[in-house]
């Protein structure tokens, strides 16, 4: 055979991820707060956009354009589109979803970015822009209807917007400039100040490296310190959680020979080792008991109840409740989503000034990205809402009666069950809260792993059967302590096959002791 270069025409399917699809994947699996941190530099980048108040406009990404199939679709989808044959309440769901949004499409583009927008920067931009987003409430009601509404004000009161509070380390600052009149003592003072932490403990277990660094004597340190842990809070500039707890019993004139015996020996307390201790401290099993007592009364982080940082509280972005009919309602969170607008006015402006054709492709693909970022935070919200539906509808036993009646779930049966790819509803779940009236709990909380079942029933999660251990412990006798094997035996008699190995494994995960552990605990409480 004759070796010559000739030209081949092959035609080939292959997926493509253009950065659109790249940045719709990414938007899935940020928290509320990352997402708007997100949003805040595209409105930096892109000048046509806007971040608007919450409570205006209606239903996120209303812009009634034309979703078009891509290859793009099967990245995110398993088979389909996600408007399939399923359950009746899903597929109302999502029809719910698209007369709402007036678009043309089959009834599942959730997140699968099915758009006419999936172009590159340099492709046309498209002619329509959406004007708004993620201004409004999504909501299922379990019957199949979805509603959307307005979002809400903010109505706190002025008590809580207020800020300010003194925190540990101005508050030592103060106390120092009373204490500590010497200006080279109150150079010493200032530093250990700085070296304190949130805690209150001392962070220099050497105090001649303190010296060294100031270039004093060592025993001007010792002293400056003697002073420094006479302050309020009781028992900070500790360099360790015994001579933090010392430090307040002395101030309570509770600091006998007794006493210090057993701040030298915590970990024989913390082991619950009470036979040990009475014979190192010399008392009796009165004693003792009291001793334990007054050091549980002390403040074992005495710099927290001073301030330190702020901790930002969960906020949840799906509400789920009952209605007066008895079925349960499933919300998004409308606060931690971000209304972004697009400036019409701005926008035409641009198109009615000529320029380069540098200008002009710059404004094409602010256009193009701000209609992506609309949609795609649009995409965004609904498949949010429609992974929290399923889930509540698959674990609706839970929602009723608790834990106990949690079911053995894996993201692939989600993903089956609205008809999208496993890793989607990974994202979606990722760092994602519902609030429910059973309290606050991640998405992921509800995918458990399942152990089967003794009797040939139903297999059983594992938060339940974590829930059920933690309530044969605490029914427990303290004359009366189950070991582990103890334990297997009760479960497996209410169906649960579960071997001694994963008992222990449970317990600790729950940090409960051992039997030995716990009886020394109850006997020593009782």
């Amino acid at each position: 055979m004759a070796l010559t270069p000739r030209l081949d025409l092959r035609q080939s399917q292959q997926l493509v991820m253009t950065p659109q699809l790249q940045q719709a994947i990414k938007l899935l699996q940020l928290n509320n707060l990352e997402l708007a941190d997100y949003v805040a530099q595209e409105v930096e980048r892109n000048p046509l956009l806007e971040v608007g108040e919450p409570g205006d406009g209606g239903v996120p990404g209303d812009d009634g354009g034309e979703h078009g199939g891509t290859a793009n679709d099967e990245y995110l989808r398993e088979g389909g589109d996600g408007g399939g044959d399923g359950s009746d309440g899903i597929v109302a769901a999502d029809r719910g979803l698209d007369s709402a949004t007036d678009t043309s499409s089959s009834a599942d583009s959730a997140l699968d970015t099915d758009y006419e927008t999936n172009l590159y920067n340099s492709d046309a931009a498209p002619d329509r822009v959406s004007t708004e987003t993620s201004s409004g409430s999504l909501s299922y009601d379990g019957g199949g209807a979805i509603k959307g509404s307005g979002g809400g004000f903010d109505d706190r009161g002025l008590d809580q917007t207020l800020e300010g509070e003194e925190n540990l380390h101005d508050f030592l600052l103060r106390q120092m400039a009373v204490a500590v009149q010497n200006p080279a003592d109150r150079l010493i003072a200032t530093h250990m100040i700085d070296l304190v932490d949130e805690a209150g403990y001392l962070n220099a277990a050497d105090l001649g490296e303190i010296a060294e660094r100031l270039g004093c004597e060592d025993v001007d340190v010792d002293r400056v310190l003697t002073v420094m842990q006479t302050l309020e809070p009781s028992g900070v500039f500790a360099r360790s959680l015994g001579e933090c707890l010392a430090i307040q019993l002395q101030e309570l004139d509770r600091f006998d020979p007794a006493m210090e015996a057993l701040i030298d020996n915590l970990e024989l307390l913390a082991k619950r080792d009470m036979v040990a201790l009475k014979r190192i401290c010399g008392v009796d099993q009165d004693d003792i008991a009291d001793m334990v007592k007054e050091i549980r009364a002390l403040n074992p982080k005495p710099g927290l109840a001073y301030g330190g940082t702020s901790v930002q509280p969960v906020v949840p972005d799906i509400f789920v409740q009952k209605n007066r009919a008895g079925s349960w309602i499933v919300e998004l969170n409308t606060d931690t989503l971000p209304k972004v607008l697009v400036n019409q006015q701005y926008l035409t402006e641009l198109s009615d000034v000529g320029g380069s054709k540098e200008a002009k492709t710059f404004v094409s693909d602010c256009v193009s990205s701000a209609n992506w970022l609309v949609k795609a935070l649009d995409q965004r919200a609904r498949t949010i809402l429609k992974v929290s539906t399923a889930l509540v509808k698959t674990q609706s036993h839970f929602f009723e009666h608790g834990v106990r009646f949690l079911k053995p779930l894996t993201l692939k049966d989600i993903a089956d069950e609205i008809n999208m790819h496993e890793s989607t509803v990974s994202r979606v779940t990722n760092n994602k809260f519902m609030s429910c009236p059973r309290g606050m709990f991640e998405l992921k909380y509800f995918f458990t792993s399942s152990i089967s079942s003794g009797d040939g029933g139903d297999a059983h999660s594992s938060e339940s059967v974590k829930f059920r251990l933690k309530e044969l412990i605490d029914a427990e006798s303290p004359k009366k302590i189950l070991s582990d094997d103890k334990l297997v035996v009760m479960m497996q008699a209410e169906g649960i096959d579960i071997a001694r190995r994963t008992v222990a494994k449970y317990r600790e995960a729950l940090r409960i002791p051992s039997s030995v552990q716990r009886r020394r605990l109850k006997n020593m409480g009782s």
